[in-house]
């Protein structure tokens, strides 16, 4: 690790010329260089630069992430501001390419002109198409339109050791290439920069509603593929999606207070923030957890098995005690935001490790590309 003087007269002059021309000004941030491509060769050549001098680099897009893992200090820190447009819509192939640095309310906004939704999550304000694909980030509509790993047709990424790749293809019904869309969703980063996605959308239904119920778990199982069913701790609310008749069918026979548009709950932003991820069957057991570690909200997903948690401060022998049941069921317990010395935020690692491990090298053999941040230190 370097500190800023020292890295800055280390660097060959033609290294410095790069960072100094890709500097992004509109970014405050304690590293030596903050650049911007402008393409995702440029990405490349930077990446290419960063391993050769073994800088410690990380990358930032609408910066709500920050906190996922225990990533070491960068020296270099690379942003997508500049890859933030739509390269290719095609509304009737139901299909979009963009830069990864473009909002994800920018491109639901466009895409809403004819109907359409990328179903990227629902109240991440900032959060930009690659933070979302490298953090695997689903919305609440997963339930009905599965995870977002399930529409990345194609990723285009600068690699740590300073190449383009291709992954996938633009056409929906296609097996071909590395599997590379898949294994960058959720890399956080670790692998390289993601540049450009393309994604396959959805029409958005005709008519939507938020019905309140008194019981979530009753409602998901008398309710034909919901959008979504959550929990909070002010009550239970099931989201549908359809023709206006299957709409207004489902809400009478559910029997709640329909209101005619989709109102998810405000996102979580306490200081320290945990979920549990586990069986679908298992959510409620997963709520009482979250209750007995001090969570002042919480966002349960019925039918998925995530609960979302925002707690004041870190209880680490409670935070301990929830995530060995989580595991003891097959799920996990991630400290999202609030992690500390005293805690790892992922907990276990998974029996993929080495698989994980050799992935790493093969993408990112000078092991520069956000250091420590995935599970095992990795």
């Amino acid at each position: 690790m370097f500190r800023s003087a020292e890295l800055v007269t280390a660097l060959r002059s033609v290294t410095r010329e790069l960072f100094e021309r890709l500097r992004d000004e509109t970014v405050d941030a304690d590293a030596a260089y903050v650049v911007a491509p402008a393409s995702i060769e440029e990405a490349a050549a930077v990446l290419a630069a960063a391993a050769d001098a073994g800088i410690p680099t990380t990358f930032r897009g609408g910066g709500n992430r920050r906190q996922t893992g225990a990533p070491a200090a960068a020296d270099l820190i690379v942003t997508t501001t500049r890859l933030a447009s739509i390269i290719d819509w095609r509304p009737d192939d139901l299909t979009v390419i963009v830069g990864a640095g473009l909002p994800v309310d920018d491109l639901e906004s466009e895409i809403a002109e004819r109907s359409q939704t990328a179903v990227l999550p629902e109240t991440a304000a900032g959060s930009t198409i690659g933070g979302v694909l490298a953090a695997g980030a689903s919305g609440y509509r997963r339930l009905r339109y599965g995870p977002t790993r399930d529409r990345v047709l194609q990723v285009r990424m600068a690699t740590g050791y300073g190449k383009v790749v291709t992954g996938g293809s633009p056409v929906v019904k296609s097996s071909t290439g590395y599997g590379m869309a898949r294994l960058v969703t959720g890399s956080l980063g670790s692998l390289g920069l993601i540049g450009e996605v393309t994604l396959k959308l959805w029409s958005r239904p005709l008519a939507v509603s938020t019905v309140r119920v008194d019981d979530a778990a009753a409602a998901y199982r008398r309710t034909y593929r919901p959008l979504a069913v959550l929990e909070t701790p002010d009550g239970a609310s099931l989201y549908l999606g359809g023709s206006a008749n299957q709409v207004a069918a489902q809400a009478v026979a559910i029997g709640g207070r329909a209101s005619p548009n989709l109102a998810w709950p405000e996102p979580i932003t306490d200081p320290v923030r945990v979920e549990m991820r586990v069986p679908a069957a298992c959510v409620e057991e997963a709520i009482r957890w979250v209750q007995r570690i001090g969570a002042t909200r919480w966002i349960a997903q019925h039918g998925v098995g995530i609960v979302s948690a925002g707690i004041d401060a870190l209880d680490v022998a409670g935070v301990g005690a929830a995530r060995a049941w989580a595991e003891s069921v097959s799920g996990a317990l991630v400290v999202l935001a609030g992690a500390d010395d005293r805690i790892d935020p992922w907990g276990t690692p998974p029996p993929s490790i080495e698989i994980q491990r050799r992935i790493k090298a093969a993408f990112d053999p000078a092991g520069i590309c956000n250091p420590s941040i995935l599970p095992g230190r990795l």
